[in-house]
């Protein structure tokens, strides 16, 4: 089989994790996207999270590769007609973390913290209401390079990046899913092929757990509309038979925060992101 990913360390470390479990002989297939060439402007100026799978979509859709191997939370909402996402691993650590230059304990309130995430920001203004959040792009290694050059006083990225490239060393400090909610799907590794293909294959991989609370997840995030740059969140937890899905979402000039929770069984699952998403929409109309 032929699996595609795109080139940065990140990205083949977390394709060669989906192969290890296929249990069939794999090519991998390497390609840069338009997301990792543009590092220059944030996401929402340039076009959004699909500039880290366009290229990925293509080769899928023309035949070049059988499976493509995604960090769920950069996937799009919408997929290319007949080709879905159809296996979730299990889910890695979901936390953001705070990571400090290295040798250094003691954050430098006169430097900014590098955060690129409107999402990751907003929550931050409650624990540093005094400090510069400064965009930072780039992949995991170079963002490290720019804070251990002086150029930030701290980064926050997500621990399941951290984790998977054996740098859980480089973490200062983990932020509790309460204090900062996480991306919906955060954490979570994503399979993309053509429908109905390689059924018995990705068996071994479909993590159920994970793709319930991708469900509820991304279902709040399509029924605002998934392209939207507000400052949004969405966590979900399985326990046996209920899902428990919290919700975070701010007014685009980050002046309103709200979150919100609810519980379902896990047979509703879409049904429950919709429906917080649905409850904010109500609420939102009242701030305008």
């Amino acid at each position: 089989m032929r699996i595609g990913s795109r080139d940065s360390k990140l990205a083949v470390i977390q394709a060669e994790e989906i192969i290890n479990k296929l249990g069939v002989p794999c090519e991998l297939i390497t390609m840069k996207t338009t997301g990792d060439m543009i590092l220059d402007r944030t996401l929402d100026k340039v076009g959004g999270k699909g500039l880290f799978v366009k290229e990925l979509d293509r080769a899928l859709m023309s035949g070049e590769v059988d499976l493509t191997v995604h960090s769920l939370k950069d996937v799009p909402m919408e997929q290319p007609e007949g080709f879905p996402l159809v296996a979730y691993s299990k889910r890695e650590d979901p936390r953001d973390v705070l990571v400090l230059p290295k040798n250094i304990t003691d954050l430098d309130t006169k430097k900014p913290i590098g955060c690129s995430s409107a999402r990751r920001r907003v929550q931050l203004k409650r624990f540093f209401p005094d400090m510069e959040i400064k965009p930072v792009r780039g992949n995991i290694q170079t963002r490290l390079k720019k804070l251990d050059s002086g150029e930030y006083s701290a980064l926050v990225l997500a621990a399941a990046g951290l984790h998977r490239l054996c740098l859980k060393d480089r973490i200062s400090k983990y932020f509790s899913t309460d204090e900062i909610l996480p991306a919906a799907g955060q954490g979570i590794l994503a399979v993309q092929g053509k429908a109905n293909a390689f059924i018995d294959v990705l068996k071994h991989i479909n993590n159920i757990e994970s793709g319930l609370c991708a469900t509820a997840e991304r279902a709040f995030i399509t029924e605002f509309g998934g392209g939207c740059f507000s400052p949004i969140a969405a966590y979900a937890t399985v326990y046996e038979s209920e899902i428990t899905l919290q919700v975070m979402y701010s007014s685009e000039d980050e002046s309103q925060l709200l979150y919100r929770s609810d519980v379902e069984n896990i047979a509703n699952a879409k049904q429950l992101g919709i429906r917080l998403a649905q409850q904010i929409k109500k609420e939102v109309q009242f701030w305008k």
